[in-house]
Formats: structure tokens, sequence, C-alpha cells
């Protein structure tokens, strides 16, 4: 499903971001999926552990965690304890929004800027399993996630809540399509 043209660019470009991030997530989750098994395989059939499986499916867990996390906050997918906020008045609901808003700003920008950080100090070192790989790439989606649920924050702030589109609600499209009493 591609953004609609009439919604606002900016909204436009985060249903663009949304998808390659809902993507990255799920190759990350299926690659990671696959050399877990690997790793056995070699350590207790072949006798001989691989190196390169450990350190791989970590990375690729880092990306499923933290891209992941971005798309679960903008399709609304994410922990939220709404029971004691949906008793309060309509105008305190409305300023606790905010409130929430302006915290996940605060720590997504902060976990950016450091987990940026945290990058380019450990770039020259290496992973002693794949010392092609420097330490700080292995921490890139971290400051990856924050920025973009940071973005996906500015989004929610600007142009409202986005969760209930169809983009981020296509599996409840697939459900209705489904013919009655079948699977």
């Amino acid at each position: 499903m591609l953004p609609s043209p009439t919604l606002p660019a900016y909204v436009q470009w985060m249903d663009r971001l949304y998808l390659a991030a809902m993507w990255a997530a799920g190759i990350a989750i299926v690659l990671m999926s696959l050399i877990i098994p690997w790793g056995v395989f070699t350590r207790y059939v072949l006798g001989s552990g691989s190196q390169w499986p450990e350190p791989i499916a970590i990375l690729f867990m880092m990306v499923f965690t933290f891209i992941g996390a971005a798309c679960a906050y903008r399709a609304g997918g994410h922990i939220a304890v709404t029971m004691i906020t949906q008793r309060l008045p309509l105008p305190l609901q409305a300023l606790l929004v905010w409130v929430v808003d302006a915290l996940m700003a605060l720590v997504s920008g902060f976990v950016a800027g450091y987990g940026t950080r945290l990058c380019i100090a450990t770039w020259g070192q290496s992973i002693s399993e794949l010392t092609w790989l420097p330490v700080g790439a292995t921490y890139a989606a971290l400051p990856l996630g924050a920025a973009l649920t940071l973005l996906f924050v500015v989004e929610r702030r600007f142009f409202g809540d986005q969760s209930r589109r169809a983009l981020m609600r296509y599996e409840e499209q697939l459900e209705g399509a489904a013919p009655a009493g079948g699977h």
C-alpha cells in the first residue's frame, strides 16, 4: 500500500519511512531466525561452532528491536496503560497526551544523540569474531530507531495520531476480507 497523495508531504514521507522500517525489521527477524539454527547445527551436529552466527544474529535483533519499536509506536502497537487516564476529564486527557509526546520526544532525542555518540566512540573497535565489522555499526540501530521514533512523535504532534489509518491496520483489512467462518 502506497502513501496517499492527499496527505501532507510530511505524513507521506513518514509513510515511506514506516514501510521501509517495517521491511527492515521484518527482514532482520527472518534472517535472525535463519542464522540461529545454523549456529546450533554447526555447534551440535558438526561439532565445531561457527563464530559468526551469534554476533550477526544479535545485530539483526538490534535492528528488529529498535527499528521495529519505532514502527510499533506509529502504529499504536506499543504498550500503553490507559486505565486511569481514560477516566480523567477530557481536558486533562489532552494535557497528558501532550506530556507523553513531550517525554517521548525528550527520550527519543536523548537516545538518538547519545546513541550516535556511542556509535562514533566505538567505530574504531572491532568484534573479535568479525574483525571487519566495527562495534559502532552494531549499535547503529539504537540511534536510528530513536531518530525514527522522534520523527513519528513530531508527526503525531503536528498531524495527529496515524495509528488508525489503513497503512497501519492492513491486517484488519485482511481479516475483514476473509470468507465467513474461514481462515
